[in-house]
């Protein structure tokens, strides 16, 4: 007798798109669905935010409930002292897909850190590190001459760089002219594909579904709607915490996210200033900043040619996304 035909790989399937458009309710209900089909999925986090450990309300970081109900990854790996890079997220999810895969279930990637998917489906080439005493000098001639200079600066020497960075992102600016100034090469050139395909490259990741709005007003207002309901959760108390600790400060990875720079720069304002904490202010900044970080994020997903867009703001996105990813099952 004839040994049994193996059984289909299951497909590994990523969801990416801007913070506040859904990606974590779709996956969940992916996960659902296919946990009623027979088949299990476990969640590879892309997401440079929530690796950092009592970071969870600024993050928006899965639930307890929610991380219990589907097995997660990546979540909660680093102390927010320590960096994480992109070379270190592609050999986490590379190791990950494939341990997911023997176990049987289907890995889902599903996330808005757009470096992360860049450098796992094209490679990345080891950046420098960072270079504390390039980097004060940077921070003296914004000083003196303003971020927008050196956004001008950054546009001579790494033009492609610049052209996707608003003239006021000090941190990524910043970033961007060390690199520049530490190896001799543009930050962009980092960013190419390599030769070498890394072993989760575009032929093990079956598709990747971007979540993109039609109407920015949309995505704006989630975005306001969730700042405010983080607020309420606790955010200024959770980033207290985490300044209180004494050992981090403001230039570290996990303080420069979204939401935690701002609230870090509000706590560093009112100790100096003895007045009570800016809360509209800080409203302001936080919402603007999570804007620039959106359209940051589609600029990224719109130059990525694998993606299958699905309109996030649409009343049947969810069912677009579930018909999307349950066609790649073998048999259907």
């Amino acid at each position: 007798m004839s040994a049994p035909a193996p059984s289909p790989a299951l497909p590994c399937i990523a969801i990416a798109g801007p913070t506040a458009c859904g990606k974590t309710a779709g996956a969940l209900a992916l996960a659902a669905v296919l946990q009623r089909r027979g088949i299990r999925a476990e969640i590879i986090s892309v997401d440079s935010a929530l690796v950092y450990r009592g970071m969870d309300i600024g993050t928006a970081k899965p639930s307890a409930s929610e991380q219990a109900s589907v097995p997660h990854h990546l979540i909660d790996i680093r102390d927010p002292q320590q960096a994480y890079s992109a070379a270190e997220f592609v050999q986490d999810a590379s190791r990950l897909i494939a341990e997911i895969r023997a176990r049987g279930a289907l890995p889902l990637l599903v996330g808005g850190t757009m470096l992360y998917f860049k450098a796992l489906f094209d490679g990345i080439d080891d950046m420098p590190p960072a270079d504390a005493a390039v980097r004060a000098r940077i921070n003296a001639q914004a000083a003196l001459e303003g971020w927008p200079a050196l956004h001008a600066e950054l546009a001579r020497v790494d033009p492609a760089t610049a052209a996707r960075l608003a003239p006021g992102d000090s941190q990524r600016i910043q970033r961007a002219l060390e690199v520049w100034h530490v190896s001799g090469r543009p930050l962009s050139s980092f960013h190419t594909p390599k030769k070498e395909a890394t072993s989760a490259g575009p032929e093990s990741v079956t598709a990747l579904f971007s979540l993109e709005p039609q109407d920015r007003t949309w995505l704006h207002t989630r975005i306001a709607q969730r700042f405010d309901a983080m607020v309420q959760a606790g955010l200024v108390q959770e980033v207290q915490t985490l300044h209180a600790r004494g050992d981090l400060h403001a230039d570290l990875p996990s303080m420069r996210c979204v939401g935690y720079r701002q609230v870090w720069e509000a706590l560093d304002a009112q100790a100096a200033s003895g007045r009570p904490l800016d809360m509209h202010g800080l409203r302001e900044r936080g919402i603007a900043a999570t804007r620039q970080l959106a359209k940051r994020q589609i600029t990224w997903l719109r130059s990525m040619p694998q993606r299958r867009a699905i309109a996030c703001d649409a009343p049947d996105a969810l069912a677009q996304l579930l018909q999307g990813a349950l066609a790649l099952l073998p048999g259907t």
